[in-house]
């Protein structure tokens, strides 16, 4: 039977790492989202989140679904928004890279751009009020960690034939670390879950440490068992590492999600390490991270 393009979202591959863990008992796998059909771990929610306001009646094609993002969700929403017919006004951070710009562009998403992620999610909600259009809100739509709990965490599960003894994942809008860690929790409650967020000044795309008032809704940080930080320097060299090492060209986020695993990897033994590949690396060329 012949398949639409977002049947294809989801079932990316998990990868052991051949050099990067050196002569470790460990085992590191990462799972290779970028995979996905616009490339990233976000086209999980994005799909998610459309389908099921669609099925609850809360929109209808053709209408104009609003979202503030810093990057990959608005890909992955223009993308789904093309696909399903709707129109996508997506408004970000100006240090957003121009790839990403471009590609939401690309797929007929209308872009504003904003002085801060904050101030985009302010943008947000005023053009809601004003009944500009719909806003899905990734930030506090349980549909984005539902992706997660009914995907990325059973792909784990059955890719890692269960043997899984820590998960690592960046830290943004964690729809990805709470659905799958709830996944994964529930299989074996011994897995830990673990959330990496930046440094203090670091600034790293895709991974984010929220003012308070900023937090994410469905952000439940109970549900982790350790939080990790990681410096930009590091996140940069272990992309670069990435790449050099292993052949996995990815983004930033996933380096510095990668960094804490290695980091994590000292510090036990015999373990299963799963950590995210969130997007592929060729969205940041233009950020100075590889080299020209």
């Amino acid at each position: 039977m012949f398949k639409y393009l977002e049947d294809f979202v989801g079932h990316t591959p998990l990868v052991r790492l051949k050099r990067m863990p050196g002569n470790s008992s460990n085992i590191v796998l990462v799972k290779l989202e970028g995979n996905n059909p616009a490339g990233s771990v976000k086209d999980r929610p994005a799909l998610s989140m459309i389908r099921h306001a669609a099925l609850r009646g809360d929109i209808k094609i053709g209408d104009t679904l609003i979202e503030a993002t810093s990057g990959n969700t608005g890909i992955a929403l223009a993308m789904a928004a093309a696909v399903m017919g709707y129109r996508m006004v997506l408004i970000m951070p100006k240090s957003a890279s121009i790839e990403r710009v471009q590609s939401m562009k690309a797929y007929g998403a209308e872009v504003i751009l904003e002085e801060s992620m904050e101030s985009a999610r302010d943008l947000a909600q005023i053009m809601v009020e004003k009944g500009q259009g719909i806003v899905l809100d990734q930030f506090a739509n349980s549909d984005n960690p539902l992706a997660h709990f009914e995907s990325t965490g059973p792909e784990i599960w059955q890719d890692s034939q269960g043997l899984i003894t820590h998960f690592v994942s960046s830290m943004g809008t964690t729809g990805t670390i709470m659905g799958t860690g709830r996944y994964l929790k529930q299989q074996n409650p011994a897995v830990q879950v673990i959330g990496v967020q930046p440094c203090d000044g670091a600034q790293i795309p895709g991974i984010r440490k929220w003012p308070v008032e900023y937090v994410p809704g469905i952000c439940d940080f109970s549900k982790l068992d350790r939080m990790m930080e990681v410096n930009q320097a590091l996140a940069e060299e272990t992309t670069r590492r990435l790449a050099r090492e292993e052949g996995i060209f990815a983004g930033i986020s996933s380096g510095g999600a990668l960094a804490a695993a290695l980091q994590l990897s000292q510090e036990v033994e015999n373990a299963v390490i799963v950590s995210i590949v969130c997007d592929r690396g060729d969205r940041y060329l233009s950020t100075g991270v590889f080299p020209a």
